[in-house]
């Protein structure tokens, strides 16, 4: 399948601003996520496994203490940012975290 193309900077920053609390570091969009308990973490770090196998597109993943998720996008294989990491990203959030 191939990936789409690597976004310019103004569009970048243009899809940045309509997701709120993405931050960008380099070429990666982070997000903390702290769902009201353990088991919430678990089920929304195992709802965004399914979202992420639907879309053939795997964002990193980490759970600090037992509430904290934190996910990183970027499309590596084209070495930055993509229409992909913004369409999960918004995917993510429309979990209802």
């Amino acid at each position: 399948m191939a990936r789409p193309p690597r976004l310019t900077e103004d569009d970048i920053l243009e899809r940045l601003a309509r997701h709120t609390g993405w931050t960008r570091t380099a070429d990666t969009i982070h997000k903390r996520y702290t769902p009201a308990n353990f088991a919430s973490a678990i089920g929304f770090i195992n709802a965004v496994a399914v979202l992420a196998e639907t879309a053939d597109h795997h964002p990193d993943i980490s759970l600090h203490g037992w509430n904290k998720v934190d996910i990183s996008l970027s499309t590596h294989d084209q070495g930055g940012l993509t229409e992909l990491d913004f369409n999960l990203a918004a995917g993510i959030d429309d979990l209802g975290i």
